[in-house]
């Protein structure tokens, strides 16, 4: 049986020759894409798609978000100047003020929030001040929630993909010194944890509230097979998104909410380490979503860093 510094020398090698090989493939695709707020893969040939006409896509700092990273670990100012284009080409999206719903964590953190750390930028700053205002007057008081959408029917909507969002929420709250940030955020966790997470872990990915209380009415199956489901990527969101809640409030029942969806998520995948689209659809046919392993792989090692060696602790 191997030693666990040898397990972890080989998971170390692979990271990097796995990080080697998206850094050359990036470092050309930043430079071609400088112009462009790529938020997808197009159907025809596997090329970046580009969304510049629609700046107000959920994904559209994700590219960006990307690039600051990769700039961080090689200091390739190709990154930088992606990163920096990504910026300025998402202001585009601020006058589309209708369009624009509680994905502005998702769209504006990964890039002005990136920049400001590397710069101290203040155009950076206050790209955040702007998405940050606009995610908490989505706010609904007395149901204590976080109205998802525009469209009409989901006023009282909420997603559970938004404990993503909060983060920006909580960084408002300490860099602007004002605590309504963070108890908007914390409100929302906390209704989250009682009408999203299901007793076993699983998790409801769309709950429509009662206004006044934030009751559980209902739920939706949104991209889950049906109402009672349990969509992975949804999983994936909520192990993140507590843990990083818990990180920026230290209350435990985030913590714990956290470990209750992780040990879900990992009971459902043990078989094949690939987690299924929806770990309650039916057996045929079969879908997955690597993309719901990574993000939750992303929250286990953030999890596994608050967590004592015998519960998974790293």
């Amino acid at each position: 049986m191997k030693k666990h510094s040898e397990i972890l020398a080989e998971n170390r090698a692979w990271a990097e020759e796995m990080l080697a090989l998206v850094d050359k493939k990036m470092s050309k695709v930043a430079v071609r894409s400088r112009d462009k707020l790529p938020d997808g893969v197009d159907e025809h040939g596997g090329h970046l798609s580009n969304h510049e006409t629609k700046p107000n896509g959920w994904t559209t700092g994700f590219f960006g978000g990307l690039c600051a990273m990769l700039y961080d670990h090689t200091k390739n100012e190709d990154y930088k100047a992606a990163l920096e284009s990504s910026e300025k080409l998402l202001d585009k999206a601020f006058p589309i003020y209708e369009g624009l719903g509680h994905d502005v964590g998702f769209m504006w953190y990964p890039i002005s929030g990136a920049r400001f750390r590397m710069t101290g930028d203040p155009d950076s700053r206050r790209r955040l001040f702007y998405a940050a205002t606009i995610l908490m007057g989505r706010f609904v008081p007395g149901g204590n929630f976080i109205r998802v959408w525009n469209g009409e029917g989901t006023e009282n909507w909420t997603i559970i993909d938004c404990m993503m969002n909060l983060p920006l929420l909580y960084f408002a709250a300490e860099e602007f010194g004002d605590d309504r940030y963070k108890r908007v955020a914390m409100a929302h966790a906390d209704n989250t944890l009682r009408t999203h997470i299901r007793p076993d872990g699983s998790v409801a990915h769309i709950v429509e509230h009662d206004r006044d209380t934030g009751d559980l009415v209902c739920t939706y199956g949104g991209q889950g097979y049906d109402p009672d489901s349990s969509w992975s990527r949804g999983q994936s969101w909520a192990i993140y998104g507590f843990v990083l809640s818990y990180i920026h409030t230290g209350e435990v029942r985030y913590l714990d909410a956290a470990k209750r969806v992780a040990n879900y998520f990992i009971a459902n995948c043990a078989d094949e380490w690939i987690p299924r689209l929806d770990f309650r659809a039916p057996e045929e046919p079969k879908y997955y979503d690597t993309t719901a392993g990574v993000c939750a792989a992303c929250g286990l090692l953030e999890l596994g860093k608050l967590l004592p060696e015998n519960e998974g602790g790293m």
